[in-house]
């Protein structure tokens, strides 16, 4: 997949970003992680943690975006670098 520089600094990424809001809450973490993997597999290197958006935050759920993200990435192998 094609990379972009992300505004004016030096970090290359996809123009695909993988929004992740959802994750642990709307979103299990088998299905997360199916997710992470596909976008992993096609190449997306720009994930977006932020559990702000269409989902209020909740105290049982608090921090399960950032955490099914860290972990499904954690799981994944590494792409080579193009």
């Amino acid at each position: 997949m094609n990379k972009v520089t992300l505004g004016t600094s030096d970090l290359s990424v996809t123009p695909i970003c993988l929004g992740t809001m959802t994750f642990g809450e709307q979103v299990d973490e088998p299905t997360a992680f199916a997710i992470l993997d596909r976008s992993l597999e096609r190449g997306v290197n720009f994930i977006d943690t932020a559990e702000m958006y269409a989902v209020p935050p909740r105290a049982e759920t608090f921090n399960a975006t950032e955490t099914s993200s860290a972990t499904g990435c954690a799981r994944a192998p590494v792409p080579a670098r193009s």
